[in-house]
C-alpha cells in the first residue's frame, strides 16, 4: 500500500527586516497621533520590523504615510488582524506583513493571495502546529511573557521547524534567553516603546531601548 505524501504548504517567507534584526517593534496605543514620530526613531536606530495594530485609531493612515516614504528594507505591518477583510484593508494602506492575536485560517490566507507575510498568534503545541500547516511564515506566541523561554525550548523540541516569535511581555533583559530557547525574533511592545506614543512621550529614551533591545538581539 503506498502512503500518499503531504502535499507541500504555500507560504511566504519571513521579512528580511525582521529575520536579519530579530526584533518586531509593536505600537499600540489610543490613537497614532505620535506614531510617526516614534516610528522615526525607532527606525533610525536601526529597527526594521514595525507593527502598527488596528486596536490605534487611526493606524492605517499611517500606515499608508510611512509606506509611502521609509526606506525599502524597513518593514511596516498591521496587528490585530481577525479577518480576510483586515488584510484587504491592510494591504491597501501598504503593508507588507499581518500580525494577529489568534489562529484565523481567513487572514492566512487572505495574506497568501495578497503575497504579504503572515504571522498568527498561538498558544499550545496545538494552535502552533495548525497555523503552521494553513501557512502562516512564522508563529507568534502569545503571551509568551508569562510562558518563559522554557516553554518555547519544550515546545521546539518536537517542533524544531516551525519558527515562532514570541510576543506579549517580554523586557529587554529577557530577548537573549529568548533567542537562545530557539525564537526566530521577538515581538516587542510596552517594554520597548514605553511612553513614547503618549504626547509628552520621552523620545530620547525610545531611542536608547531599541539601541538596547537591538544589542541584546545581536548578543
Amino acid at each position: 500500500m503506498t502512503v500518499p505524501s503531504t502535499p507541500e504548504v504555500r507560504r511566504v517567507p519571513v521579512g528580511a527586516g525582521l529575520a536579519a534584526t530579530r526584533i518586531v517593534a509593536i505600537l499600540r496605543a489610543e490613537n497614532a497621533d505620535r506614531a510617526e514620530a516614534v516610528v522615526d526613531v525607532l527606525v533610525e536606530a536601526g529597527v526594521r520590523s514595525l507593527e502598527l495594530t488596528l486596536t490605534t485609531t487611526g493606524a492605517l493612515e499611517v500606515v499608508e504615510r510611512l509606506a509611502a516614504r521609509v526606506p525599502s528594507e524597513v518593514e511596516v505591518g498591521v496587528g490585530t488582524v481577525l479577518t480576510g477583510a483586515d488584510v484587504d484593508r491592510s494591504v491597501a494602506a501598504g503593508a507588507r506583513f499581518v500580525v494577529s492575536p489568534s489562529v484565523e485560517p481567513d487572514v492566512i490566507a487572505a495574506a497568501l493571495r495578497h503575497g504579504i507575510a503572515s504571522y498568527p498568534g498561538a498558544f499550545s503545541p496545538t494552535e502552533i502546529t495548525a497555523a503552521w500547516k494553513a501557512g502562516a511564515s512564522a508563529v507568534k506566541l502569545f503571551p509568551a511573557g508569562r510562558l518563559g523561554p522554557g516553554y518555547l525550548k519544550d515546545v521546539r523540541g518536537p517542533l524544531p521547524d516551525i519558527p515562532v516569535v514570541p510576543t506579549g511581555g517580554i523586557d529587554i533583559g529577557s530577548v537573549g534567553d529568548w533567542l537562545a530557547a530557539g525564537a526566530l525574533a521577538v515581538g516587542m511592545g510596552g517594554p520597548l516603546i514605553g511612553d513614547a506614543l503618549t504626547p509628552d512621550g520621552d523620545l530620547a529614551a525610545l531611542a536608547g531601548r531599541a539601541a538596547a533591545a537591538l544589542e541584546a538581539a545581536r548578543s
